[in-house]
């Protein structure tokens, strides 16, 4: 390092010091949510330019000069060496889903510091370490699925169960956030006009970027951006106009518009529409996150929540039941770490990178890009009323139904609103009402509109910011939803590829169209039962969604530790392998909770006695209606407590059968094989996109 670079991150460190040492230092005293932005992207910066360094040299070992799959087995359908500014667009917009946009929202019951130190320390050491680590392992494996990772590198015994905890709880994933977006656009014209308009603009984005003009990415994204302003524009206009109707679609028509997009962006080749629709998402995402770090930077909001709520500490939470430990990091998920983005990681994106070094700033990188959107996120929750926030994400049967009963319900959980303030803040941004809007997307809505209306427009404008965030949300999930079901279609290919080989071959045209219609048939199926009935289909798996995401992560994790000692690098094997004891503690203790917890509000069968009871007593409990509504809560309670006592074995059985994988090892004189494919040299020359100078190891 020079000494002006040396001076540069010198005063970077400083910066980000100082933002952590005021939020550690306040006593009571009001704290700007300013020193959160600057504590998180300090601690970013650092992070990337020396730990992603440290593991992607040390650990890693990129080479250049080695083709990559893209290359290799470039087909123009899955495999197509992808230029890395539109390749970070896709991965970044394929990951950022719901996660970091709710699971913030609702941490903020906890406080506001618990949630800033593990998106920040989580995303560092754990979150962005698994998507780097398993992107290259996936890519130096042709692009293998996770699963088909586990059952190659770790055995017959863990991989099945790898596979078949992957793939059940990869439709659990995408039914979950399908409903999000159906949620989200279900009688919005202005979310779904624009929505709808980034497919024939990604399709153009497509056609211009690799057909008319090849190459002109800065031009084609140009384009693209000035037609998705129009879009977003456009559906401001059209809310207001005689084509509202024709864009104001059910829950159920848009399930199936849904289920018809994701086959399709799932079969067609990911240049035409995938990619060019992510790389398009991801200019909306990162402007809108941008926009919104200007506003609390310019507009300085006050952080109105506790540092550490008395929540934090009893596990009485109206917004979620249960303690700081463990439920806090199962809450938080994507923002932190996800299993998700392994299934991204090792689906998509490896047939797509052009050059190993890109794995740094593609897999580390987009991942502190998402973090960011967390903090955000969080910034938005934190910066609302309490008695605001707990009127819209308490529970309906604690709220009840009247600005009346919600303040006095608020007023019992120790915060003040008055009704005449529920009314206004509802009628300031246009709703019927505000009260039990739980799920944090509608939280998130409201807390960006404040900060935005501060800084732009007033607040006459927090109606129009309002909905703009709403449709941001819906965009901002939707790209999961069409790049999960092309991940799920390659893990399909890969398990039947087991049985029969040729439905493994992911250019084979029968395959695809197979294995796309059965993901989109079995999330479709649940996603369209939770639409048309509340305590139905993707709405009975949801409490799993948390869990089962984390669990993702700790086989994704285990697979990475397994292959570092298998290839001779145990001495780097803490990389990857602390995170793993993190996540398997976190989410064995929760799974735990959840089913032999006595307190119904966690635990699965507690839930289940409770209502059992209460059929028995002809009593109705909330958010039942009726007694039929009663026994649909028992058999939901029954199925989730039985699905995760499932996955928690399932996984347990992928770590022992790692750890014995791993002792032989060990104990082996030589490296055990793995399923590394064969160098080849590489004959695409980008000397001036190199994120990395060439590490120069064929390993």
């Amino acid at each position: 390092m020079t000494p002006g670079s040396m001076l540069l991150w010198a005063a970077v460190a400083l910066i980000g010091a100082i933002g952590w040492g005021v939020l550690a230092l306040a006593r009571g005293e009001e704290i700007s949510a300013v020193w959160l932005v600057v504590a998180a992207l300090g601690s970013y910066a650092i992070a990337y330019r020396f730990y992603s360094r440290f593991v992607a040299r040390r650990v890693l070992k990129p080479d250049d000069r080695r083709a990559t799959p893209a290359e290799r087995l470039e087909d123009g359908v899955d495999f197509q060496p992808t230029d890395r500014r539109v390749l970070l667009g896709h991965h970044f917009a394929a990951i950022a889903g719901a996660g970091p946009l709710v699971g913030p929202v609702l941490a903020a019951q906890m406080g506001y510091l618990p949630g800033t130190l593990w998106i920040v320390a989580g995303v560092i050491f754990a979150g962005a370490v698994q998507d780097m680590v398993v992107l290259f392992l996936s890519m130096r494996r042709d692009g293998k699925s996770l699963g088909q990772m586990a059952r190659e590198e770790i055995g017959r015994a863990g991989g099945a169960a790898a596979l078949i905890a992957v793939f059940a709880i990869m439709i659990i994933l995408l039914g979950v956030l399908a409903l999000v977006v159906v949620n989200a656009l279900a009688h919005s014209p202005w979310g779904t006009f624009s929505v709808a308009m980034t497919i024939p603009i990604a399709l153009f984005m497509g056609f211009w970027l690799h057909r008319i003009r090849p190459g002109r990415v800065v031009e084609t994204s140009l384009i693209g951006v000035a037609l998705l302003l129009l879009a977003i524009v456009g559906g401001s206009w059209v809310q207001e106009s005689s084509l509202a109707d024709t864009f104001t679609l059910s829950p159920t028509t848009l399930v199936f518009c849904l289920v018809g997009y994701g086959f399709v962006a799932s079969v067609l080749p990911v240049w035409m529409l995938l990619a060019p629709r992510d790389y398009l998402s991801t200019f909306m995402k990162i402007g809108t996150i941008a926009l919104l770090a200007v506003g609390v930077i310019v507009a300085a909001p006050v952080l109105r929540t506790d540092a550490v709520s008395d929540f934090a500490s009893s596990g009485t939470g109206p917004v979620f039941a249960g303690s700081l430990f463990p439920f806090l990091f199962i809450t938080i998920a994507c923002g932190a770490l996800s299993g998700f983005h392994a299934l991204v990681a090792s689906g998509t994106t490896p047939k797509l990178i052009q050059k190993e070094s890109q794995v740094r700033m593609i897999g580390y990188g987009a991942m502190l890009m998402e973090s960011f959107v967390a903090i955000m996120a969080l910034i938005a929750a934190a910066t609302l009323e309490p008695g605001l926030y707990y009127a819209m994400n308490a529970p309906a049967g604690l709220l009840g139904t009247t600005a009346e009963s919600a303040s006095q319900a608020v007023a019992g959980l120790g915060f003040t609103i008055t009704p005449d303030q529920l009314t206004q803040a509802a009628k300031a941004v246009e709703e019927q009402t505000l009260i039990a809007r739980s799920g944090g997307a509608p939280t998130l809505a409201v807390g960006m509109s404040e900060i935005f209306s501060g800084v732009f427009g007033g607040s006459s404008m927090k109606a129009f910011w309002y909905h703009f965030a709403i449709m941001f949300e819906a965009l901002f999930i939707l790209t999961t939803v069409d790049a999960g079901t092309r991940v799920g279609r390659f893990m399909l290919q890969d398990m039947l590829g087991n049985v029969w080989k040729p439905i493994g071959r992911v250019n084979w045209k029968p395959g695809i169209w197979l294995c796309s219609a059965l993901v989109v048939a079995a999330w479709g199926y649940f996603l369209h039962s939770g639409a048309t009935d509340p305590l139905g289909g993707i709405n009975q798996l949801f409490p799993l969604f948390g869990i089962a995401n984390q669990l993702l992560a700790a086989i994704a994790l285990t697979v990475c530790t397994t292959v570092l000692v298998k290839s001779g690098r145990l001495r780097w094997a803490w990389v990857t392998g602390v995170p793993l004891a993190w996540v398997v503690a976190i989410t064995f203790t929760a799974g735990w909770q959840k089913i032999f917890s006595a307190d119904p509000r966690v635990g699965f069968f507690a839930q289940r006695e409770r209502y059992a009871d209460g059929i028995d007593a002809g009593q109705v409990l909330p958010p039942a209606k009726t007694l039929d509504d009663m026994h649909t809560v028992v058999t939901n309670s029954t199925v989730d407590g039985v699905l995760i006592a499932l996955f928690l074995l399932l996984v347990a059985v992928v770590i022992v059968n790692a750890a014995v994988v791993c002792v032989r090892a060990v104990r082996s004189p030589v490296p055990l094989p793995t399923t590394e494919t064969p160098y080849v040299e590489s004959r695409i020359d980008l000397p001036e996109q190199s994120a990395e100078p060439l590490a120069g190891a064929r390993t």
